[in-house]
């Protein structure tokens, strides 16, 4: 069964961490291109970071310095390490494959970044 789910979110003031996993389906994450996406409300979901199957690492200009996106491929998770959160941060994060398959969306983790 193709899957992906997230985990890890919650509730932090400004300037704390969160650290959010996804678990994924042995097909979805084997040698491919893995990413966190992340959507506001009344916003378009977007990347915030990507990792390849050999570990290179691109992140949005905004969260440059900040995230970390590492992924272990023996348990076929990805992970996202959130450190200095901002308010704007304040999304639900998703994680899929680079293109992204429309279709395995998972439920996502609620990350609320408090001023």
């Amino acid at each position: 069964q193709v899957q992906l789910v997230e985990s890890g979110g919650g509730l932090v003031q400004a300037g704390g961490s969160l650290r959010l996993s996804c678990a994924a389906s042995r097909s979805i994450f084997s040698s491919n291109t893995m990413a966190w996406y992340r959507q506001a409300p009344g916003k378009q979901r977007e990347w915030v970071a990507i990792i390849t199957s050999g570990g290179t690492t691109r992140y949005v200009d905004s969260v440059k310095g900040r995230f970390t996106i590492s992924r272990d491929n023996a348990k076929n998770t990805v992970y996202l390490q959130m450190n200095s959160l901002k308010p704007d941060d304040t999304s639900v994060y998703y994680c899929n494959a680079l293109p992204r398959i429309e279709n395995i969306w998972g439920r996502g983790t609620q990350v609320t970044v408090s001023s």
